[in-house]
């Protein structure tokens, strides 16, 4: 059993991780700052004696205790982390740099939740853990990716200088239930559009594409990387079965029974033509490769927004 801090735990990945952190038997403190995390999203562990609840923002520092930290906290959809650009490099930097002296200091091991973004647009495809990226410094993307690309620096200096035991793990599109409603990404735009019943909103063509990870494969690799001797990473955790965006709104729609019709807006800058990861890495180092069939992952996702449009009326 290990005392394992979560930053940003109470988010819709890190809540995930939180609820099988506990269910194998570790104590958890879950640190959330609730920019976009929800208090309802662990509030099932709040009476439980394994689980602590800290509301801090991780750009402040802070003196903890623990064996391990899962350092989730950003916001990670392009809705959230452009509404305050400088807040969120604040994040990515002062955060991480946070986080790391503190395990430095502790002598506890250090996983970081890096992006694909840090491929940015990509001209090679599909993207492992070799390529360097094609990313706008400058764009409105940019807090996020160059953010990311600074706190994997950030990582790799504290290990090699200070020695600090740090792994990477750069997560690709994932979903799930307790996605946030209003959080512009692909799926939860979909799915709440269909549910609703109005028109389904496509960037571009639609045929830019994307792969989609279901959350329980997600926390399955996480798990997995923190958990592997001597491995530092950095590591494509994502699901390699590429699709359009507009064959799945179209998946959405049959799944839902939805009348939704497909409509077309301009495409936003910056926006990746193609995202795919190449898992190799992860399946030889680590074992891991996702399971979760996407139907089946859009049912259980779509139930779970059903369920939560009902509960808010």
């Amino acid at each position: 059993m290990a005392r394992v801090i979560v930053t940003g735990g109470a988010g819709f990945i890190g809540s995930h991780l939180c609820d099988r952190l506990i269910a194998d038997g570790h104590d958890v403190l879950c640190l959330d700052n609730f920019y976009t995390g929800r208090k309802v999203n662990i509030a099932h562990h709040l009476g439980n004696s394994a689980f602590e609840l800290v509301r801090h923002d991780v750009i402040e520092p802070i003196l903890l205790e623990g064996d391990l930290v899962y350092h989730l906290a950003c916001p990670a959809s392009p809705v959230h982390y452009q509404f305050n650009p400088v807040k969120t490099i604040k994040t990515n930097v002062m955060g991480t740099i946070n986080m790391l002296g503190l395990c430095k200091r502790i002598k506890a091991k250090f996983l970081l939740a890096s992006t694909s973004e840090v491929y940015g647009d990509p001209l090679e495809h599909p993207q492992s853990e070799s390529y360097w990226g094609n990313v706008n410094p400058i764009g409105p993307r940019s807090c996020y990716d160059e953010g990311k690309r600074v706190a994997e620096t950030l990582v790799e200096s504290y290990r090699n200088e200070n020695g600090v035991d740090t792994t990477i793990v750069r997560i690709f599109n994932t979903y799930g239930p307790r996605m946030l409603f209003d959080d512009g990404r692909v799926v939860s735009n979909f799915i709440i559009q269909a549910l609703k019943g109005q028109d389904i909103t496509i960037y571009g063509d639609g045929s830019q594409t994307r792969s989609f990870c279901y959350i329980d494969d997600l926390v399955d690799g996480l798990i997995s990387a923190m958990d592997k001797e001597g491995f530092h990473g950095p590591v494509n955790l994502g699901n390699p079965t590429e699709m359009t965006i507009k064959s799945l709104a179209e998946l959405v729609i049959e799944l839902t029974g939805s009348r939704s019709k497909l409509v077309y807006r301009k495409l936003p800058e910056d926006d990746p033509a193609r995202r795919r990861p190449d898992i190799n890495l992860a399946k030889k180092e680590l074992g891991w490769q996702p399971g979760v069939e996407l139907k089946d992952g859009l049912m259980k996702t779509i139930n779970d927004f059903e369920e939560r449009l009902k509960q808010e009326g």
